[in-house]
């Protein structure tokens, strides 16, 4: 283990190092922060609000904007204040931290996004047995499944860096955060054995999830195509291609950059992929659901009705 009194520093790499694009990555950074956590926060306060919305399909999209909120939260700030003060160092102590939590908010967003493809399979091709199977205790068992996976998440990283010593006092990260898989690279132990963590780590947390995902689209669009009519088809098809467009772009991204990480010879290259994933996704998810819901946009109507 790291010896505290000695623990190293860690430098991110810059998204730019034109000093002239300083500002306007500032000011887009803070933009689309404040973005992500207003359109997080309407969807969690649209849901509570309207009781039409105490579903689980929505109890699960609200935790999602929560989670969302922390995930961006993890990366975003400390991003900010790195380009404004010109000085991307982080110490050992607060690498950890950032780390744990971007392991535990990232986690929870992949198992969030497997949990609502369940809840869908459940819902259209299991309809007579929904309220049943997706009750409340049900729900609330999914979800701290998904926290629980979480922690062994982070357990398991925390093993695999814990029980090194860093061969530098001083060492870069190829990223704009605490990426765990960067990490995994920084330890003094041999490339394979760094190679077999991080890829057991992706199989494990990413690949599951999105098996569990695809299976579930699978039975989704052979039960449709077997037995709905065009109407039922294009209604149900527009219910699930919100979250389908959110899985796309947040697995691609991630897994992207999780598994080339160890192949890339450009970094900044994998630190602006994962920018997607990391701020565009969270900033993105609350819009692409209300705009493509028509419960969501009901309630918000109402609500600003009321309001005003």
């Amino acid at each position: 283990m790291w010896n505290t009194t000695s623990a190293p520093q860690f430098h991110f790499i810059q998204l730019s190092e034109d000093p002239d694009l300083q500002t306007v990555l500032f000011g887009l950074f803070l933009s689309m922060y404040i973005l992500a956590l207003f359109g997080n926060l309407l969807i969690i306060l649209t849901v509570s609000s309207d009781s039409h919305l105490h579903t689980p399909m929505y109890f699960f999209l609200s935790n999602l904007s929560i989670v969302d909120i922390g995930f961006i939260s993890t990366t975003v700030p400390r991003l900010i204040v790195d380009i404004q003060t010109h000085c991307p160092v982080i110490s050992y102590v607060s690498c950890l931290t950032q780390m744990s939590l971007f392991i535990i908010f990232g986690c929870m967003d992949s198992m969030l996004l497997a949990v609502m493809a369940y809840d869908r399979f459940v819902a259209i091709c299991h309809p007579l047995y929904y309220q049943v199977i997706m009750n409340p205790s049900h729900c609330g068992v999914l979800i701290l499944g998904s926290f629980l996976l979480s922690l062994v998440d982070l357990l398991l990283h925390y093993v695999a860096v814990l029980n090194f010593s860093n061969c530098e006092d001083y060492a870069e990260i190829s990223n704009f955060f605490c990426d765990p898989s960067e990490l995994l690279k920084l330890v003094c132990f041999d490339t394979f054995t760094s190679n077999v963590v991080r890829y057991c780590m992706g199989t494990l947390f990413g690949l599951c999830p999105i098996s569990g995902i695809i299976f579930s689209y699978f039975k989704i669009v052979s039960s449709i195509m077997g037995s709905s009519p065009s109407r039922g088809r294009q209604k149900t098809f527009s219910t699930c291609g919100s979250h389908l467009s959110i899985v796309c772009l947040f697995y691609g991204t991630a897994l992207g950059v999780y598994f080339s990480s160890s192949l890339s010879h450009s970094p900044r290259s994998n630190a602006v992929a994962s920018v997607m994933y990391t701020v565009v996704t969270p900033m993105l998810n609350p819009f692409i659901y209300s705009l493509r819901n028509k419960d969501i946009k009901t309630a918000l109507k109402n609500i600003l009705s009321s309001v005003l």
